[in-house]
């Protein structure tokens, strides 16, 4: 049972860095029907970028909060740039081109911002500076316990914060207002006076503004970043948000819930050798994996990409639209 609520703690983590990402690519496919390829890019320029700036600011004597802080407000401007300027050259000019058009652009502008992240940073993996000391505490039941640490508390109270504070702009604030009109007929908006260009681009802006502070979470909670980290995580948030409904905000956060969940609970169960063992009773053959020269304990962390996956695809052959996407039918 330990297991159990300590997996739920870290899928819930994971589950919330995956609907702050998943939330970028459902806001920009709701407002465009674009599937922004390149979105797990923009987050792995935001841990770069904060990456560069911690190390930098690392032994100045500044308070650790400040230059965690210092980092959010250089990533977020780089990403938010980067998220208008491929709006601007790459997408715009395709808006009326076949929808296949725009898909292989997004693909390309991922493949080319990794090779820019590979000039600027190298190819190997980048440990983050442990500025912040990380303390462990313990949540405990009348059955269970398990440990929470000041960073996972932390990435899932910021993702809380952000999507609160993006439903309320959404649903709150005439930008919203105008993102709703245009998401529902872009050239009926434009002739009520909205910028839909402008109304693009903002949701751009705002995706990338999101990918960065997700990429400074994934980092901090891993230690890590490198040039390729965007695109595994960008392709799970995807299936996050085709889980639970593309194009539905709700559905984007649920869906980043589960996948995470989900995979935290394949790795906690399925990586544990002894778990894996305890297979023998019903599967003979992995008998001669569970000697003490065997790597049966890598199993489960291995095949942990693919139950998200599996959920996914069961959940789509079933209910094409998503657990909270609406039904469409098309009339002659």
């Amino acid at each position: 049972m330990d297991t159990f609520l300590q997996q739920l703690v870290n899928g819930l983590t994971l589950g919330c860095v995956y609907a702050v990402v998943a939330l970028g690519y459902t806001m920009v496919y709701g407002i465009v029907q674009l599937i922004n390829f390149a979105h797990g890019e923009v987050v792995m320029i935001g841990a770069m970028v904060a990456f560069s700036v911690i190390t930098a600011l690392a032994g100045s004597g500044m308070p650790p909060l400040a230059i965690v802080l210092l980092s959010l407000l250089a990533a977020i401007p780089a990403c938010m740039l980067v998220g208008y300027t491929v709006e601007r050259i790459a997408y715009r000019p395709l808006r009326n081109a076949p929808r296949l058009a725009p898909l292989i652009t997004a693909i390309g502008v991922s493949i080319i911002l990794q090779h820019v992240a590979l000039l600027i940073w190298g190819r190997n993996y980048i440990a983050f500076p442990q500025i912040v000391r990380t303390e462990s505490y313990v949540l405990t039941t009348s059955v269970n316990s398990a440990t929470i640490t000041n960073i996972q508390i932390a990435i899932i109270v910021l993702s809380v914060v952000m999507m609160a504070g993006l439903i309320a702009l959404i649903y709150k604030t005439r930008i919203g207002i105008a993102m709703r009109a245009t998401s529902q007929n872009a050239a009926v908006a434009g002739l009520m006076g909205i910028n839909v260009n402008s109304v693009i681009s903002f949701t751009f802006i705002i995706g990338a503004g999101l990918g960065a502070v997700a990429g400074v979470m994934v980092g901090s909670y891993y230690g890590i970043a490198y040039y390729q980290m965007g695109f595994l995580l960008g392709l799970k948030a995807f299936s996050a948000a085709v889980l639970g409904g593309i194009g539905n905000l709700g559905g984007a956060v649920l869906g980043g819930l589960l996948i995470g969940v989900i995979e935290a609970f394949g790795a906690g169960y399925m990586g544990d050798v002894t778990n894996v063992c305890t297979l023998n009773q019903f599967l003979p053959g992995f008998a001669a994996m569970c000697d003490a020269n065997s790597n049966a304990s890598l199993l489960g962390s291995n095949y942990k990409e693919v139950y998200a996956f599996v959920v996914l695809i069961l959940v789509l052959r079933f209910r094409p639209s998503g657990l909270l996407g609406e039904r469409v039918s098309d009339r002659a």
